[in-house]
């Protein structure tokens, strides 16, 4: 998730850590208690609704068209270099930790895929790193959760109790029709809402603060409307943004403000929920193979097929390598972890699931947190020895 206008601030690049910290202090003290309140309907309900408010506040945020200013570079990371990273990272999975078997493997590939910036706000700042780079992954870490959102369920369902084999039909089945009917629920209310704004507006009918409070309160009404009418309650959240945002155009800007502030709580939150889920997921330690699967997540997993979708663009190497390492993983791959987590049967397979989970970012959070300001530090000593 892209941090919400204004925020830089106050979130800079040591909150996620105090946060975490202070989560894993916590996480020490009281492991037992944490582990069986993870594995809960309450708990998995409160990160549904986190992620539906998210996924909303994702897909009102992109500022200016809709695929920013280089939409073809925008189109080919997120068509060609999301998928290719989804199914790099399913077969390096197979390779290394086949005793998971296919629909669990996918399920990590997918909980690893989304990119976020919540961790890591400087590197959108940094001016060692070219606009128009920035600009592609600001676009795209918007869009990365809610479109990898889709898949991540298919393979929930693949992988649960309900189904628990081989054979992805039946999952497919269950899963298409709740993804199409969140697709016409979240664009029903996207223009319903948007419609509703609009005519306020024009006729004076309401004020900054009123909207808003409507705009903050709309993924919650999405997500339940979804929900109760059999449908899956993050697509329609995330599918109602995007309607939004195209109806308003730049005038979302200003209503969805409250809503990037409690997106902004919220995923601060999580960073905290994180700290305490890390004990969890490292409580017993971690296979060597699923480290080996981590190193090659935060790497090779999505520098390669970026590289594949770059072909041809125009775009120099070095951009490329940007564009392919430059992908700190965050808020939506701790929500998609605790989901998967209390779905899955309890044993090896979800603590497995959890622990590579915030390996990933806690990995993330090092090699593009912590990582960072000494690259930019060696640099600019390059640059001064150099002169």
């Amino acid at each position: 998730m892209v941090p919400p206008l204004g925020t830089h601030g106050r979130w800079g690049v040591s909150a996620p850590l105090v946060m975490v910290l202070a989560g894993a202090a916590l996480g020490i003290g009281a492991h037992g208690a944490i582990a069986q309140a993870l594995n809960t309907g309450a708990a998995q309900r409160a990160a549904e609704i986190i992620l539906a408010v998210l996924l909303f506040a994702d897909a009102t945020h992109v500022r200016g068209s809709l695929l920013g200013r280089h939409p073809r570079l925008v189109v080919r990371s997120l068509l060609i270099g999301l998928p290719l990273s989804i199914l790099l990272a399913a077969a390096v999975g197979w390779l290394l930790l086949p005793h998971l078997g296919w629909p669990v493997v996918v399920l990590v590939a997918c909980v690893i895929a989304p990119i976020d910036f919540a961790s890591a706000p400087s590197l959108l700042r940094d001016r060692h790193v070219s606009p128009r780079v920035r600009d592609v992954l600001t676009v795209e870490s918007g869009y990365t959760d809610g479109l990898v959102t889709p898949v991540f369920l298919f393979a929930l369902y693949w992988a649960g109790p309900a189904h628990g084999d081989d054979d992805p039909a039946p999952a497919l089945l269950a899963a298409a029709p709740q993804a199409l009917l969140a697709l016409a629920v979240g664009a029903a209310l996207g223009a319903a809402i948007s419609l509703g704004v609009t005519y306020t507006v024009r006729r004076g009918l309401s004020t900054d603060s009123g909207r808003r409070l409507a705009l903050a309160a709309t993924p919650l009404v999405t997500y339940a409307a979804a929900v109760g009418l059999g449908g899956n309650g993050f697509v329609a959240a995330f599918v109602c943004g995007i309607v939004y945002r195209l109806r308003r155009g730049a005038e979302t800007a200003d209503d969805v403000r409250l809503t990037d502030d409690v997106g902004f709580l919220l995923t601060a939150a999580m960073w905290f929920v994180f700290g305490s889920v890390a004990v969890v997921g490292l409580f017993d330690g971690v296979d060597r193979r699923a480290i080996l699967f981590v190193v090659a997540a935060l790497t090779a997993v999505r520098v390669l097929p970026t590289g594949v979708a770059m072909l041809r663009s125009g775009l120099p190497r070095r951009e490329v390598l940007a564009l392919g390492w430059l992908r700190p993983r965050g808020t939506s791959t701790i929500v998609f972890a605790l989901i998967a987590f209390n779905t899955l049967p309890d044993g090896p397979v979800a603590d497995l699931t959890l622990s590579v989970a915030v390996l990933v970012v806690l990995g993330s959070v090092v090699l593009h947190t912590l990582g960072a300001p000494v690259a930019v530090a060696n640099h600019d000593r390059r640059v001064r020895l150099r002169s």
